[in-house]
């Protein structure tokens, strides 16, 4: 599932990644990749900014801004069938980004 494009937080630093694979394995949405031998961003729009990445991340080559942003309002939306608010201050539409 793609969320807004690029919007999201998150950050990665290519160049602090010792390429251990743990944000592969605990990011629920396949926002990274193995190539090669380095992790890099597959798809960044697909990022609903959990945290889990950063959370895992022991050389911290990653930063997101977890559970904030358009991405998390809409993931909060479906849970409970509301309507989407980010806190951006957008009052037309739906309140998101």
């Amino acid at each position: 599932m793609k969320y807004l494009s690029n919007v999201s937080s998150l950050v990665f630093s290519s160049e602090k990644c010792t390429a251990c694979g743990a944000c592969i394995e605990v990011c629920p949405q396949a926002v990274f990749q193995m190539s090669g031998k380095k992790v890099c961003v597959n798809d960044i729009d697909r990022c609903m900014e959990c945290g889990a990445c950063a959370n895992n991340c022991e050389s911290g080559a990653l930063e997101v801004n977890a559970g904030v942003g358009c991405a998390s309002a809409l993931i909060r939306s479906m849970i409970t069938g509301g309507e989407p608010a980010c806190g951006c201050g957008n009052s037309e539409g739906n309140g998101c980004c």
